[in-house]
C-alpha cells in the first residue's frame, strides 16, 4: 500500500515536466540522452542558501504502490550463440513519481533506441522471462506499430501500470517495447493467462487508455514456447 500520499490519476501526468532530475544512476548510460548545458550551469549557478531554501519542497515525494524495474536488452551485447535474455540487466528501480521521471528524462524513447533493442519495465523482483515464476503461467498483449511511432503509447502504458489504472492491476507483471527494422511493438505481460475475465478487462482499458482501436490479441506464453511465432490469440480485445 502507498506508505504517505496516494497517487492520483493525474499527479504522474502533472510532473511530467517538472521532475527532469539528473541521471540517478550512472547505469543508465546505455541508454541515457546527453544533458543539456543549460541544465548544468543552472546547477552550479544555484547557491548555497537557495539549495537551503528550497529542501522542504524537493523532500516531497510521491510513493507508488509497488517499486518497479527498468531493464534493458542491448542490441550490441546479444549473439546468436547466447542464450535468450543473457545480455539483459536491469537498469534502475523507482518507487516514487519524482524517481520515474528522473530515470524517464534521462533515457531514449523508443524511437531512439537501436534496432533490435528490448526495454523492459516490470513490478521489482519479477524478472521479464518465461521462467521467472511470477510470469510461467501468464500471457500478454500486442500492439504494433510502424517504426518511430510508439514513444506516446509506450509513456501513457507505462503511467497507467505505476499508477495502477487497470482495474485487475494485480495481474500485471510489466511491460515491453520492442524495437525492430520496420515496427515497434508494445507487449504488456500477466500473470494468469487463464484467468479470461481479468485478461479481457486489461486488453480493453489499455485501448481505452491509449486510445487505441485496432483489435489486439493475446497469447499464452505456453503457446509462445512450444510454437514461437505460431501462436495464436488465445483472446482478442
Amino acid at each position: 500500500m502507498v506508505a504517505d500520499e496516494t497517487v492520483k490519476p493525474g499527479t504522474l501526468e502533472e510532473q511530467s515536466n517538472t521532475n527532469a532530475a539528473p541521471n540517478p544512476n550512472p547505469n543508465l548510460r546505455a541508454v541515457e540522452e546527453e544533458e543539456e548545458d543549460e541544465l548544468e550551469e543552472g546547477e552550479i549557478a544555484g547557491g548555497e542558501d537557495e539549495s537551503k531554501g528550497s529542501s522542504a519542497t524537493t523532500a516531497v515525494t510521491h510513493p507508488l504502490e509497488h517499486s518497479w524495474t527498468f531493464w534493458f536488452d542491448n542490441p550490441s551485447a546479444k549473439s546468436k550463440q547466447a542464450a535468450w535474455g543473457s545480455s539483459m540487466r536491469p537498469i534502475y528501480t523507482f518507487s516514487t513519481v519524482e524517481e520515474f521521471w528522473s530515470v524517464y528524462n534521462n533515457i531514449h524513447h523508443p524511437s531512439k533506441l537501436a534496432v533490435g533493442a528490448d526495454f523492459h519495465c516490470f513490478k521489482d523482483k519479477i524478472e521479464p522471462m518465461w521462467e521467472d515464476p511470477v510470469c510461467a503461467n501468464g500471457g500478454k498483449w500486442t500492439l504494433i506499430f510502424t517504426r518511430g511511432k510508439s514513444d506516446t503509447c509506450w509513456l501513457y502504458t507505462l503511467l497507467a501500470m505505476i499508477g495502477e489504472q487497470f482495474d485487475h492491476g494485480d495481474e500485471i507483471c510489466g511491460a515491453v517495447v520492442n524495437v525492430r527494422a520496420k515496427q515497434e511493438k508494445i507487449s504488456l505481460w500477466t500473470k494468469n493467462a487463464t484467468n479470461e475475465a481479468a485478461q479481457l478487462s486489461i486488453g480493453k482499458q489499455w485501448k481505452e487508455f491509449l486510445d487505441y482501436n485496432d483489435n489486439i490479441g493475446f497469447i499464452f506464453h505456453d503457446d509462445a514456447k512450444k510454437l514461437d511465432r505460431a501462436a495464436k490469440n488465445r483472446y482478442n480485445a
